[in-house]
């Protein structure tokens, strides 16, 4: 058996990606040098760090379950073993000799005990009467299935769409039809008709992402991690030294908005794919970007930093300070007049380009906050009589919805039993989705908080996201998956062009 350190490095490189530790994935990438390997990451399953563990758990409890003269003791005599348990030799003896112990009384007091029936006798449970020794006398030998656990509320249908090789990162539906895009791992964006009848047997658009080298192009292994839709032409841009967290559109689909580890925030030219204007603002790799207007946009860092700037200006037209760690994301209100950002310090908070310090600072996540979303109601949207309303998700399993005019938590979603990597408003704003790591999309009422449905599906939830008539959710996965109806997957993209950034330094563009 042999081990390198490269294959330690990349296994530990995807555990923190499946985690859904995103940023400590793409330092620890670029220091250990991830991109220089040799390794195919298409060919290594999902959770093959936890499975490698597991396995050596199981040698070690096998160990300690072996006698001196090579014989086996009676019985599991570690099941509680941790992880840490089994590096430390003092606590092996000592449950070792535990075990000895037991096995020694067990043995002494055996010829004192006499069986008086050849079956065995099982208590009743809460007062339940037993027939022949059968709870209820409903208990069949012969009846080997077991009961699937379900959650009444599970009653959702499902298509999964597969094709991807690996974690599907990223998904989005096309604002005008069912089109469904998805990035993966496996260095491909996929594109699929859900308009058909039949959408088990969906066609899939298959988009291969490649570099150039030698004068020719070869396929890329960097994972596709971003996603945005625009009806433009396709372009390659490689301007960024390093990888790209976030790009948005603008509206009026000229321009386009990234953010990288390499500190700075570019604003490209949608129509040549040059780069308009690059903000080295940020002293500390650039999380995500939002548009306030077809100029002007928000950026947050790991600085703890908030700039807004704007094309044609040398300087941030504001900067906020407030967070005490890294901001993850940040989103302005419909109408452009209200921004908020939220952050591993565990707060959410809510600012205006009229006053320095924050409107609000909401606190009521116990853990980091990974992500923000405003309804798409009030001023400026296309339900201007509702309130609106902000989601927040957290590493502390919950859903937040707050009034942002109030500056209060209304509701609190806290059936979620992982941290919330992603929430959605429908377009109405009278639902949200929102998707876990403990495998689950669960859809509620935002009005009340109500649960209104849920979907289990066989991966960790990166992502969630509505089609533009509200019937359909996409759903993208840790097991490279996808589902429809909830469609379960890690990649969507909606709109009628398609952009795709990738771990590396590049993003493309495609028409449809």
């Amino acid at each position: 058996m042999s081990i390198t350190s490269d294959e330690v490095n990349f296994l530990v490189y995807r555990y923190l990606q499946e985690s859904g530790f995103s940023h400590s994935a793409f330092t620890f990438g670029i220091e250990s040098h991830i991109s220089q390997s040799n390794i195919n990451g298409t060919l290594v399953p999902p959770a093959a760090l936890i499975s490698i563990l597991q396995k050596g758990l199981q040698y070690v409890e096998a160990e300690i379950s072996i006698n001196e003269d090579g014989t086996v003791f009676d019985g599991r005599p570690i099941e509680s073993l941790s992880l840490i348990d089994a590096v430390m030799p003092d606590v092996l003896q000592t449950r070792q000799q535990a075990l000895r112990d037991k096995l020694a009384q067990q043995q002494a007091a055996g010829g004192m005990a006499a069986s008086t029936s050849g079956h065995l006798s099982i208590a009743p449970k809460n007062g339940e009467a037993t027939v022949n020794g059968e709870e209820n006398g409903t208990h069949n030998m012969n009846n080997h299935s077991e009961p699937m656990e379900m959650d009444l509320d599970v009653a959702i249908p499902a298509t999964v769409l597969r094709g991807h090789e690996s974690e599907v990162f990223i998904c989005a539906w096309n604002p005008v039809s069912d089109l469904l895009a998805s990035g993966s791992g496996d260095s491909t964006a996929r594109i699929w008709n859900l308009n058909e009848n039949n959408n088990s047997n969906s066609t899939q658009l298959v988009l291969r992402h490649c570099i150039r080298e030698g004068g020719q192009d070869v396929p890329s292994n960097k994972d596709v991690t971003s996603l945005d839709w625009n009806d433009c032409a396709v372009v390659i841009v490689n301007n960024h030294k390093g990888p790209i967290f976030a790009l948005k559109w603008n509206k009026k689909g000229n321009s386009i908005l990234s953010a990288g580890v390499d500190k700075t925030t570019i604003i490209w030219d949608a129509h040549t794919g040059e780069a308009k204007q690059q903000f080295p603002f940020h002293s500390a790799p650039a999380l995500d970007v939002d548009w306030q207007n077809n100029s002007t946009f928000a950026s947050c860092s790991t600085d703890m930093c908030i700039h807004v700037c704007r094309l044609g200006s040398d300087r941030p037209l504001k900067t906020f300070q407030g967070h005490t760690n890294e901001v993850n994301a940040i989103k302005w209100d419909p109408s452009g007049t209200l921004l908020a950002s939220c952050s591993d310090d565990m707060t959410l908070k809510i600012w205006s380009m009229k006053q320095e310090s924050c409107v609000h600072d909401l606190q009521a996540h116990s853990k980091e906050i990974y992500t923000i979303k405003w309804s798409p109601t009030g001023p400026g949207t296309n339900n201007p009589n509702s309130n609106i309303m902000l989601a927040s998700a957290s590493f502390d399993s919950t859903v937040r919805l707050w009034d942002v005019e109030g500056g209060v938590c209304i509701h609190t979603l806290t059936k979620h039993q992982e941290p919330v990597y992603s929430v959605a408003f429908s377009p109405d704003g009278k639902h949200l989705a929102s998707g876990s790591f403990d495998k689950c999309v669960h859809i509620w009422n935002t009005t009340t908080g109500a649960l209104v449905q849920s979907y289990r599906g066989t991966g960790g939830i990166f992502e969630v996201c509505w089609n533009s008539t509200g019937d359909k959710v996409g759903a993208s996965a840790s097991d490279g998956s996808v589902s429809h109806r909830i469609v379960y997957f890690r990649s969507t993209l909606c709109i009628f062009f398609f952009v795709v950034v990738i771990f590396g330094s590049i993003f493309h563009r495609w028409d449809f």
